[in-house]
């Protein structure tokens, strides 16, 4: 296959190589530039107060690089946003923040230095409970400085100061707490490979690996596991990639000793331990059955099945039976062996002064097995005692346990599974391809997926899926993008046209240059931002969090309660002998109360409630192409009652057009483009942009041979009016009235009405002034997007008003508004204005949220309740924003809006089930219907019950997978 159209999109292809796909919070474009060499680099990015233009940030920019140890200093004289990029041995950053304050700028949002960041599986937490010991004992660790665990994913996020306790230190912590702990990732994770090595079998050989390694530019970090002939290597994409490491592995063989390296893919962690642990709940309830169903039999259907069941009375000394000696032996081992992962579960809880369902189900249990132990031993010393044991009570009670948590952590292991799906869609292996110097195809082999560098050629052919990120090159497809864009149509790819991994490729043969590999590529940022969301809390849990530190006293208080209240007047006299069931006195009936209320109090499904519900819909969002960041971004997004929509690239599609150019002085045609080329080329607005194109189109019609772009100087931008600078000799400003105004520049009628005529179209007018005068202007049109009259209708059905807020003219802002539908129009309005406006309607008590595509709308993002950035593309991690939505599509703001308030509902419902059913479970555990309908919930029912109550929640969670866009406005139109 040749490569014509290579050479066409170079420029821009170099470009997308080198831009970062995370960019930064703001929207601020900032460079990072690697360190070269073997040098280790980092970047700290802060905020830098008072820059008021270009001249500020340059002087500072000059500054820090006069420092030895700074790479390079970025510095944006829009909002003083700073990346600097440093060398750790040389500078650290205090030195950077002190030079930045002696030249008189103050400093904000200065990070902490030095702050990692680590995920942690956790296990053994059952409950509420157990995740704030967890956190508790994370955030009294000293180096830590930040946790947040999340008890249904069962991991902890860890920020922590490495110059005072590294990863080992955390999981100790926590181990000694009395859970288990795992390492899943630490910030040096992020790209990483790991190798299987034959050929070295002495500490001598992984030393030369390592160091051989260790000296190579762009290696990070490096582990050399001797045992398992294993090698885990960190990296910088940016400078190297897994071949190159495997081939550097290869060139360290000497002598005798020749190494091979090759790809080792470990197991998936999260799925293999989620079969374990369902594997060993099942393994310990069917061992529990094995000696729990013979005592049921024994104790329950036999002595009723006369005369099969005779022979359990038959007396071996004094009044000991038979059957209790069995239902002794086979209740044992269920209560100390298989019942012991209750016993470390309550002295872990009490050593931390904190309880959990472990305390309730071993004093539940304690109290039934040592009471019938206690039975015996009476019947073993007396010839005249009758009494009852309740060893089924124990032994069944936790078998219905073990089975309700069995059940539950199957119906957990189902909330993940959109992202589950979602770690799937990247292919395995990819046909990677060599290239000549003509762009011919000369080889093709196929690797693995993992294996792909930066810039590496791969070929996709039809039925196969794109297994990175990147550009292509040659051919023509169509590609479906459903699994991560949710669109449902597929999308024609031409050469220069990005394709993002794990999308299907349909019916053509392409050639792609990956761009963005590892943990770079767009599903892998999908994957993080999900995971970060699904372990952050939402406000609404905080009901479950202060429930649960009071839950397990109340309970064993009230159980205590419950056996007084029974047992007191039960010796008095003071209710009905016929009360008391057969074989069976006052305190033994007592006893099965109290531990009734015991055990059918359930702290768990209280802390179910919110977390599960929270997963499934983080990951349904994702997979229909609405990332929302977490359970806060979630619940504030249910609230809101005002939506503010930008225009440009929101409510318009976004490539504005110049439908028309005049000029309004003697200047001609041909200088007049040149100096508006040069003007607008440094601009990044969309609008700039088109005027830039179209100026170099008018410009090759009148002089084909001749391209010459002057060199602007003293260039400036006027945030929301426009841009000037010196081209040549000759000042030029290029923007919207509000610039010319400004600059005092007259705008006579000619002009006037060229203005008036367009507006009225829905036009925007670019005025150009040349020295103080306005020589020329251009009219811009930016087609409104076909869904956006439908999507406004459909919220104002929600009880949600639409407002427009744009920095555009009033005429052209009516007129857009207009066509959509909205009412309520904020024009001529700067970024920093946007947000002022959004200020307003939030002190009138609205709560709001503002619809962007990430181009100067930062602001208003971060002042917004709820920030939604649209058309996010593979820039998933767009920080300013609460809600990313990958596709450029406005259904999506119905359908995140809509996926809150299911979520919120589901949640509420939850909460209800959870609380209702300890609301009404213990009173009839306590034995409130017992006087007048004879009901009685003995102690095994009770744990059955407490079992089905989580279950309950995590399946009721568990519906929002059937959820559905409310809003198709292509399915309408069909």
């Amino acid at each position: 296959m040749g490569l014509d159209g290579e050479m066409k999109i170079n420029g821009k292809e170099d470009d997308d190589l080198k831009a970062p796909l995370l960019k930064p919070s703001e929207d601020v474009a900032i460079t990072v530039f690697p360190g070269k060499g073997d040098k280790k680099v980092r970047t700290v990015k802060f905020k830098i107060g008072e820059i008021k233009c270009t001249s500020c940030s340059t002087s500072i920019e000059s500054m820090l690089g006069e420092v030895h140890g700074i790479e390079s200093a970025v510095i944006s004289p829009l909002d003083g946003r700073a990346a600097i990029t440093y060398v750790p041995e040389l500078v650290d950053v205090n030195k950077i923040k002190e030079t930045i304050e002696d030249a008189g700028f103050p400093v904000d949002e200065f990070p902490e230095h030095d702050i990692e960041v680590c995920r942690l599986r956790i296990k053994g937490m059952m409950c509420t409970s157990c995740s704030e010991s967890v956190e508790r004992v994370l955030l009294m660790t000293d180096g830590v400085k930040k946790a947040v665990v999340g008890l249904a994913l069962e991991e902890a996020k860890v920020h922590f100061d490495p110059n005072l306790i590294d990863t080992d230190g955390i999981l100790e912590a926590v181990q000694d707490a009395g859970f288990g702990a795992e390492l899943i990732s630490s910030g040096n994770d992020m790209n990483k490979v790991h190798l299987k090595v034959e050929g070295f079998n002495f500490a001598e050989d992984g030393d030369m690996i390592q160091s051989c390694l260790e000296s190579t530019p762009g290696v990070n970090h490096v582990e050399v596991d001797l045992a398992e002939h294993k090698v885990t290597v960190c990296y910088d994409p940016d400078l190297i990639g897994p071949r190159s490491i495997i081939q550097r592995i290869g060139d360290a063989s000497s002598g005798p000793n020749i190494y091979h390296a090759e790809l080792y893919v470990p197991p998936r962690r999260r799925e293999t331990e989620q079969l374990q642990e369902v594997r060993m709940y099942r393994n310990q309830f069917l061992l529990c059955c094995l000696f729990s169903v013979p005592v049921l039999v024994f104790s329950m259907v036999l002595p009723m099945l006369h005369p099969y069941g005779n022979w359990l009375e038959y007396r071996i000394h004094n009044m000991l039976t038979v059957g209790m000696l069995l239902r002794l032996i086979l209740c044992t081992p269920v209560q100390f062996i298989v019942g012991r992962r209750f016993y470390v579960g309550s002295y872990h809880a009490l050593r931390r002064k904190s309880a959990n369902m472990d305390v309730l189900v071993a004093l539940g249990t304690n109290a039934a097995y040592f009471y019938s132990v206690y039975m015996v031993i009476k019947a073993i010393m007396s010839d005249t005692f009758e009494g009852q044991d309740f060893f089924e009570t124990s032994a069944m009670l936790i078998s219905f346990i073990l089975l309700g948590k069995y059940l539950e952590v199957v119906a957990k292991g189902k909330t993940s599974d959109a992202l589950a799906k979602l770690t799937e869609l990247a292919p395995d292996t990819a046909h990677l391809v060599t290239v000549d110097s003509d762009g011919n195809v000369v080889s093709e082999m196929d690797i693995s997926t993992e294996l792909i560098q930066r810039s590496d050629m791969i070929k996709i052919v039809p039925g196969e899926k794109v297994p990175v990120d990147g550009i292509v090159i040659d051919g023509q497809s169509y590609v479906n993008e459903s699994m991560i864009t949710g669109e449902a149509r597929p999308i024609a790819k031409r050469p220069g046209d990005k394709v993002i991994g794990g999308t299907m490729n349909e019916n053509g043969c392409i050639l792609v240059r990956a761009t963005h590999v590892g943990s770079e590529t767009a599903l892998s940022q999908i994957v993080q931002l999900v995971e970060a969301a699904q372990l952050s809390r939402a406000p609404v849990q905080k009901l479950a969090d202060q429930i649960s530190k009071i839950f397990v006293p109340t309970v064993v208080i009230a159980a205590f309660i419950t056996w007084l209240g029974w047992f007191i007047p039960g010796e008095a006299g003071l209710y009905p002998k016929h009360w008391i069931p057969k074989a069976m006195d006052g305190f033994e009936l007592a006893l099965q109360f109290g531990i009734s209320v015991l055990v059918v109090a359930c702290p768990c499904a209280l802390g179910l409630a919110t977390p599960t519900a929270v997963m499934v819909a983080t990951g349904k969002g994702a997979s229909q192409g609405v990332l929302i960041k977490g359970g806060n971004a979630l619940q504030k997004a249910h609230k809101v009652k005002t939506v503010v929509f930008d225009k440009t690239g929101t409510l318009t599609v976004g490539k504005p057009e110049v439908v028309s150019a005049v000029l309004f002085s003697s200047f001609s045609m041909e200088e007049f483009c040149d100096m508006v080329t040069a003007a607008e080329a440094n601009s990044e607005h969309p609008i700039a942009k088109a005027v830039v194109k179209h100026a170099k189109r008018l410009r090759q019609k009148i002089a084909p041979s001749a391209e010459y772009i002057a060199e602007v100087k003293d260039f400036e931008v006027h945030t929301g009016a426009g841009v000037s600078g010196k081209v040549g000799d000759r000042n030029v400003l290029v923007g919207n009235r509000r610039l010319m105004q400004a600059c005092n520049v007259s705008v006579g009628s000619e002009v006037e009405n060229y203005i008036r005529e367009h507006e009225q179209l829905a036009r925007t007018c670019v005025l150009v002034a040349i020295d103080g005068g306005v020589a020329g202007a251009f009219a811009v049109t930016d087609p409104v997007k076909p869904e956006a009259e439908c999507v406004i209708s459909f919220l104002r059905s929600m009880g949600i008003s639409s407002i427009m807020v744009t920095g555009d003219n009033w005429a052209t802002a009516s007129a857009i508004a207009k066509e959509v539908g909205i009412e309520k129009v904020f024009a001529e309005t700067d970024p920093l204005g946007k947000a002022d406006r959004i200020k307003d309607l939030q002190g009138k008590g609205m709560t709001v949220a503002m619809v962007g595509d990430g181009i100067n709308d930062s602001p208003a993002l971060v002042a917004a309740d709820v920030g939604m950035a649209i058309g996010a593309g593979t820039d998933v991690a767009i920080e300013a924003a609460d809600i990313v939505l990958i596709k450029s599509n406005l259904e999506d703001v119905v359908t995140a809006i809509d996926l809150s308030r299911k979520t919120m509902s589901r949640i509420r419902l939850n909460y209800v089930w959870a609380l209702g059913y300890n609301i009404l479970g213990m009173p009839i555990a306590a034995g409130v219907l017992y006087p007048f309908t004879g009901i009685r919930l003995p102690p095994w029912l009770a744990g059955a019950c407490m079992a089905a109550s989580s279950l309950s929640v995590v399946c009721s969670s568990l519906m929002l997978q059937s959820y559905k866009k409310p809003l198709r406005v292509r399915d309408r139109a069909s």
